[in-house]
């Protein structure tokens, strides 16, 4: 069963109209319904069109999490070959929230390190819904120091409300894990690109996300705090979280603006959660792409167009 957002419900009504006729015509009552099927298809797919022509910034954060859009796991499935997943920080657990590993893109070696929220209540709670704890970074810090010991260029996919906030993770010391997280990705002399691929949540996005390239899917989002929670902090109410979601300006859109991202990734009509394969598709081609850009760039080049990228953003911004 298809799940609708909030936006999309005069969309579930023609397309349920339309399954229940097909469902009439597979019953065998005898009802030709094709035509009639046929019509409300094209009004649906105009409607759909419509929908997602100029979409808000708040809807566009309902895409992004849209509980159908493929995860992390889903593309590493379809895109890299080989995948060995690495697992723990060698230190005190392995965070299923983070996912990780030696795997080959278009037959090329490369460590892949990413975000997984899971697709179901199970896998969503034993992920933690995306949500890193320390161990979770220091893992990543693990696999992007060994891909550097061994030249292999780093992929990073980004999909994380946010790192969790919880006792124990602050205890273990959550801050100074995501701050290390980032450090690392300015200090490995080997190519580094991201792709966000759902949200990109506040520091726990920038510690895997602090590359090279940052390529964003057409309809993720990228920010310093959820809507919600930024809706909370500045009017003491988070169902302002549609001004607030304006405010941020955390859509691909506004940040190829201000130089936050570098590249915008087309979705398939209506979401990748409509055509994940045609998604996934979308993305493996960026990121070849991507890395072709950084052939050839040695290993203090690679370290002094990254830094330059992040001491460049506030100018950039500031004249946006």
């Amino acid at each position: 069963m298809t799940h609708y957002l909030d936006f999309e419900k005069p969309l579930a009504e023609i397309e349920g109209k339309a399954e229940e006729l097909r469902a009439m015509a597979r019953a065998g009552e005898g009802v030709d319904v094709e035509d009639e099927a046929a019509g409300l298809d094209k009004k649906a797919a105009t409607m759909l069109r419509d929908l997602y022509k100029d979409l808000t910034p708040w809807r566009k954060c309902q895409v992004a999490r849209h509980p159908e859009r493929p995860h992390c796991g889903a593309y590493i499935r379809a895109l890299f070959t080989e995948y060995t997943p690495l697992a723990g920080d060698r230190n005190f657990a392995d965070d299923h929230a983070v996912m990780g590993g030696l795997a080959r893109l278009n037959d090329r070696p490369v460590m892949v390190i990413g975000h997984e929220k899971g697709n179901d209540t199970k896998s969503r709670i034993e992920h933690n819904f995306g949500m890193a704890r320390p161990e979770g970074y220091r893992k990543a810090i693990r696999l992007m120091e060994m891909a550097d010991k061994f030249g292999l260029p780093v992929i990073t996919l980004i999909d994380t409300p946010g790192a969790y906030p919880g006792k124990g993770a602050e205890e273990r010391g959550q801050s100074e894990a995501i701050a290390r997280s980032t450090e690392k990705c300015l200090q490995i002399g080997v190519p580094l690109i991201s792709a966000v691929i759902g949200e990109g949540g506040s520091g726990g996005a920038v510690a895997f996300a602090t590359a090279n390239r940052v390529a964003m899917l057409e309809h993720s989002v990228y920010s310093v705090i959820s809507p919600e929670g930024c809706a909370s902090i500045l009017w003491k109410d988070a169902e302002k979280m549609r001004e607030a979601a304006e405010a941020l300006r955390l859509t691909a859109q506004d940040l190829i603006k201000l130089g936050i991202a570098d590249r915008i990734i087309d979705e398939p009509m209506g979401g990748a959660h409509r055509a994940p394969g045609q998604a996934i598709e979308n993305v493996g081609k960026a990121l070849g792409e991507m890395l072709k850009e950084l052939d050839g760039k040695s290993p203090k080049a690679l370290i002094s167009d990254r830094r330059r990228k992040f001491l460049d953003m506030g100018a950039k911004g500031l004249a946006a």
